[in-house]
């Protein structure tokens, strides 16, 4: 399985890349939204774990423009924890939603 994370925490996006390597998936990172849109529409991928405050493109944005081409399934991990925040992220496309800080 290949997983796309866009993340802009470094230390975060490489333990993410790190555990899920060592469970025996393929993992390509991306560390701001401009360059995760341009992986996720050009690359194959099984699942999209994304950021929702990144720069460049913030998760949103990078969602919406990936939702015109892919049904890829999305996973959004934030540090926005609202219910208003949550909702706004499903409504926009994403399958799921986990907020940080979270157990590996």
């Amino acid at each position: 399985m290949k997983i796309l994370v866009i993340e802009d925490e470094i230390k975060l996006a490489e333990y993410l890349r790190k555990g899920l390597t060592e469970e025996g998936f393929v993992v390509d990172v991306a560390n701001n939204g401009v360059d995760g849109l341009h992986l996720a529409v050009e690359g194959k991928y099984d699942v999209i774990v994304l950021d929702r405050m990144l720069p460049g493109i913030d998760g949103l944005g990078v969602l919406a423009a990936l939702r015109q081409s892919r049904q890829t399934p999305v996973l959004m991990l934030t540090a926005l924890s609202r219910v208003e925040d949550r909702v706004s992220g499903l409504q926009s496309g994403a399958d799921d939603y986990l907020v940080k800080p979270f157990a590996f």
